[in-house]
C-alpha cells in the first residue's frame, strides 16, 4: 500500500488516560491505583507521561492528594466523553444483538414506590426490552457500572450530563384516615404537639414547613425518624404518626386510601427526582423509548 505522507496523530497510551481519569475522579492515586489493578507508583508514571506528553500540569499535588488544574479539569471533560464512547463502543460489539438491555439504576425509594409497581407495565408495551434495575442513593459511574440511565434524587447539579427533571411533584403532609380521626388537623399549628415522623431523605423538612408559617419546631422529639421515604410511609400508613413527604412516592398509598393529605394547602413544590445519563445515551432506542414511557405514566413532559 503506498503511504499518502500523512503522519498519524500521536495519541496518548490508554493506560495514562485511564490513570488520569480516575485520580481526577477519586483525587487521590493510591484509590486510583486500587480500582485500576496497578501500584501507586505504576499510576504516578502513567500521570507523568501524560502531562510530559501534553506538556502541562494536569494535577496539583499536596499532602492530602492531587487536585485538577484549570487545565486538567479541561482535559477530564473532553477524555471523559471519549472514554464512554469507547466503552459504549465495545459494549455494542460484543453484545448479542437480539437482546436490549436497558440498565436502570434508581434512588431506592423511587425505585421501590413508583417504578417497581410500573415496570410491568413497560414490560408489556415494550417485550422486546430486558430490564436490569439496581438501588441505592449512589451516584454510579455510567461507564464502569453500565449503567443506562441514573434516577437520582436531590438538587440538580450535575453539568456534565443530561438531566430530565419529574415535574409537578410536591411534598405534603400525610397521615392514615385512623389517625386523623384521633386527631384532626384544620391549621399547621396543630401538628405541634403531634407525633410527628421526620423523613431524613426530603428536600423540605418540618423545621422548613414551621418556619414557613411563622413557628418554631416543637419541643417534642419525633415520634420515629427514618433514613428512606418508604419507610416513612409505610410507618405513616400503619397510623404512628403524622409524615411530610412526597406525593409522588406516596401515589399508590393515597390512591388506596391508606394515606390521605392533610390540609392540602401545606403542600410545596419540589424538584426532587431527575433522570440523569450521557449524552451519548440519547441515542440509545432503549432509553428514548424509556424516556417517552416516563413522561406517559408522569402525565407531563420533565423539565430540562
Amino acid at each position: 500500500m503506498r503511504s499518502t505522507g500523512e503522519v498519524p496523530p500521536t495519541l496518548p497510551p490508554l493506560k495514562a488516560i485511564q490513570a488520569f481519569e480516575q485520580t481526577a475522579r477519586f483525587g487521590n492515586v493510591a484509590r486510583a491505583a486500587e480500582l485500576l489493578d496497578l501500584t501507586p507508583s505504576a499510576v504516578s508514571h502513567q500521570l507523568a507521561k501524560l502531562e510530559a506528553m501534553i506538556g502541562r500540569q494536569l494535577f496539583f499535588r499536596t499532602a492530602r492528594g492531587v487536585t485538577l488544574t484549570p487545565v486538567g479539569e479541561q482535559y477530564l471533560t473532553e477524555v471523559s466523553g471519549i472514554l464512554h464512547s469507547l466503552a459504549v463502543a465495545t459494549e455494542r460489539a460484543t453484545s448479542d444483538f437480539s437482546l436490549d438491555c436497558l440498565r436502570l439504576h434508581s434512588s431506592p425509594s423511587f425505585g421501590l414506590l413508583w417504578l417497581m409497581p410500573r415496570l410491568e407495565q413497560f414490560r408489556q408495551s415494550h417485550p422486546d426490552i430486558q430490564l436490569n434495575l439496581s438501588c441505592s442513593y449512589e451516584s454510579l459511574h455510567f461507564s464502569r457500572d453500565k449503567i443506562d440511565v441514573d434516577i437520582r434524587h436531590g438538587m440538580p447539579n450535575w453539568p456534565s450530563f443530561e438531566v430530565r427533571t419529574v415535574r409537578n411533584e410536591k411534598i405534603a403532609v400525610m397521615a392514615s384516615p385512623k389517625l386523623l380521626e384521633k386527631r384532626p388537623i384544620s391549621a399547621v399549628a396543630d401538628l405541634l404537639d403531634c407525633n410527628l415522623i421526620l423523613s431524613e431523605a426530603t428536600l423540605i423538612k418540618w423545621p422548613q414547613l414551621f418556619a414557613q408559617h411563622g413557628l418554631s419546631r416543637p419541643e417534642k422529639p419525633y415520634t420515629l425518624s427514618f433514613d428512606r421515604s418508604y419507610m416513612t410511609l409505610e410507618a405513616a400508613s400503619h397510623g404512628l404518626g403524622f409524615a411530610l413527604e412526597s406525593t409522588l412516592l406516596a401515589q399508590d398509598y393515597l390512591a388506596r386510601g391508606t394515606l390521605v393529605e392533610v390540609v392540602p394547602q401545606l403542600s410545596a413544590t419540589i424538584t426532587a427526582h431527575h433522570l440523569v445519563f450521557p449524552k451519548a445515551h440519547s441515542n440509545f432506542p432503549r432509553v428514548r423509548r424509556f424516556l417517552e414511557w416516563m413522561q406517559a405514566e408522569l402525565g407531563h413532559d420533565f423539565n430540562y
